[in-house]
């Protein structure tokens, strides 16, 4: 029983002091850009393994968004789901959410 509560609080603590981590890259950088919708046109979890290590997804945000004059900006993600189930396989699933978002 105190195993089981040990192991609980460490998974807790775990959890709590894992940040969510987000990269962002903004593709056009005009002042129409602080007009960018705040909700995505394109968002996907992508599947990595091993933490992800030497692996690569891609996506065409030109396509997503019809142009890629339109595109405003592109995000990858690690969403507080995607850590929980990276902690839960112990690395082995290292999921990240993929997010475009268009003019």
């Amino acid at each position: 029983m105190k195993t089981t509560k040990s192991i609980m609080a460490t998974l807790g603590a775990a959890l709590l002091l894992s940040g969510c981590a987000t990269q962002t890259a903004l593709v056009n950088s005009s002042p129409k850009l602080n007009n960018a919708p705040q909700t995505a046109a394109y968002s996907k979890s992508q599947s990595f393994y091993v933490s992800g290590i030497g692996q690569q997804k891609t996506i065409d945000a030109a396509e997503v968004c019809n142009g890629a004059d339109k595109v405003a900006k592109v995000s990858s993600s690690q969403q507080p789901k995607d850590i929980l189930l990276g902690l839960v396989t112990l690395g082995i699933y290292t999921p990240r959410t993929a997010e475009v978002f268009c003019r």
